[in-house]
């Protein structure tokens, strides 16, 4: 019998919070050397544009266009033609890859000034010299991405997610060998050097255990390979609709780029925080989803899928909504126990506090857009997305432009929350008439179980923060979330949630073990 549903997700999240954990060491190290200052923005510029390519030619375009015919085929038990789909669409991707990486190296100029107008000068020149040095990063990123999407069909997800763990590691491992005798612009490029290396291996631990499944693989250019097309097809609306979401970040770095010195790197140090919830609990439920949603999606059974997606959504809302309260509630203690070092101040800790509590607000929508997406992915619908994403898109960008007049860089990220409630809501609407309702009266009443336990997990961090108000702010920050997530716990296992309660029975399991 396979695995549950919850417990693939739990190997996702494990390998997701593994590189999360050395994620933060990076970017406090990071924090550490570079702060506010111009070269971190022309850093997070920098870095921007390769993630751009690889999230368009890979991870999660690759994910809901190749797992659902990949998936199929095995499931049918067409093993060879599965193979040969394989090695035709990493082919495909390398060729891609190769190109992509090849002209953003000779446009780096031209990309510099279109993602960052707000730079000039020694900024400028540097943002063009990481641009040049990162993008073949992205290339070696996409063919990871295929190692990813193989190894989440066969369920072996610890690894794939783990995976980048080796490319934080290589950040680390480069700041502390050259932190102590480079700063500014030299470190700045030694450490996009270290981050390529970070890339290779990253990719080198994940494809033994990827050809070990496909063994036989062979590389081909050959369209009438047998999926190839159906692929394709689904893939290039996916692509449209990561370009979108890509556009959004793109957007966001543009805007930072126009509030001054510091606005780009906060913005980044912010996300980092914020989006840990979302990929360990969005990311992990949507991805350990969509190789069973696919599968299902094959015996046409509605009924299965509204249950999957139900209860995916219910997990997914346990974990994000308090996360959300506890960010907003604690954004300052959190963001200066991770951050504040070296070059990172006070007034830095402030400034990126309010642009992590404005995140908090969109946590939910931002989780929950992937897993309601894969439900599309797995009909065989890749557009619909895409049109929903069209719309956020244009209405979170407008949004930004207007807060950011008022609340600066967290005006910025109260455009993107609105944009994401507005794509799931959509997607959930638009689903909900293709197979019928997702939610139940006993989801409802779950989420209600949520928000009691968040308003306790609020009031009991508040008393903490009081209580420690004079110990460091490490002490506060902990305090303070130990003391929500004690009281969000009573109150949810109190009041029955299903999350709970399972939670309750794995850990009384561990303890007889």
């Amino acid at each position: 019998m396979p695995p549950s549903q919850g417990r693939l997700a739990t190997r996702v999240a494990a390998g997701i919070l593994v590189t999360r954990i050395l994620g933060f060491v990076r970017e406090r190290m990071f924090a550490h050397y570079f702060g506010n200052s111009p070269t971190a923005d022309a850093f997070r510029a920098a870095l921007r544009i390769p993630n751009v390519i690889r999230n368009l030619l890979g991870e999660g375009t690759l994910s809901a266009s190749f797992i659902p015919v990949y998936a199929g085929m095995i499931a049918r038990g067409e093993v060879e033609g599965a193979k040969r789909l394989a090695g035709a669409v990493v082919s495909f991707l390398a060729l891609l890859a190769a190109v992509a990486a090849g002209l953003g190296i000779v446009l780096a100029p031209v990309i510099t000034d279109l993602v960052a107008p707000g730079f000039d000068g020694a900024t400028r020149e540097l943002t063009v010299t990481l641009v040049q040095i990162l993008f073949p990063m992205s290339a070696v990123f996409i063919l990871s991405a295929w190692c990813l999407g193989v190894l989440n069909t066969h369920r072996r997800f610890f690894l794939a997610y783990a995976a980048p763990s080796l490319w934080n590691i290589a950040w680390i491992a480069t700041l502390l060998a050259a932190g102590g005798v480079m700063a500014g612009a030299r470190l700045a490029t030694a450490l996009a050097l270290g981050a390529v290396v970070g890339s290779l291996l990253q990719l080198g631990v994940q494809l033994p255990a990827t050809l070990r499944l496909v063994r036989g693989v062979s590389p081909s250019l050959d369209l009438d390979v047998p999926g190839v097309r159906p692929v394709m097809r689904a893939w290039i609306p996916v692509v449209i609709g990561a370009g979108i979401t890509q556009i959004s970040g793109v957007i966001d770095t543009q805007l930072g780029s126009l509030l001054g010195t510091g606005a780009v790197a906060v913005l980044g140090y912010a996300q980092l925080v914020a989006l840990l919830p979302v990929s360990l609990f969005g990311v992990s439920v949507a991805a350990a989803a969509l190789p069973e949603l696919s599968r299902d999606a094959a015996t046409a059974d509605h009924d299965v899928l509204r249950r999957r997606l139900g209860d995916g959504a219910r997990r997914i809302a346990y974990f994000v909504v308090p996360s959300a309260l506890a960010f907003a509630t604690l954004a300052t203690p959190i963001v200066g126990t991770l951050f504040q070092t070296g070059q990172f101040g006070t007034t830095d800790t402030e400034v990126a506090a309010g642009v992590l509590a404005a995140y908090s607000i969109g946590l939910l929508g931002q989780a929950a857009i992937r897993l309601f997406a894969s439900g599309f992915y797995a009909l065989g619908d890749t557009r619909t997305p895409v049109r929903i994403a069209v719309l956020a898109l244009a209405l979170s960008a407008s949004l930004a432009v207007l807060f950011m007049q008022f609340f600066g860089p967290a005006g910025i990220a109260l455009g993107a929350a609105t944009g994401a409630y507005v794509n799931v809501g959509l997607l959930l609407t638009r689903l909900t008439r293709r197979i019928g309702p997702i939610t139940t009266p006993a989801d409802r009443r779950a989420l209600v179980t949520v928000l009691l336990g968040g308003v306790t997990g609020v009031a009991a961090a508040w008393g903490m923060s009081l209580a420690l108000a004079d110990q460091p702010i490490g002490i506060v920050c902990l305090g303070g979330l130990g003391g929500f997530g004690l009281a969000y716990a009573l109150v949810t296992y109190g009041l029955g949630h299903p999350e709970a309660r399972r939670l309750a029975a794995v850990l009384r399991r561990d303890d007889t073990g």
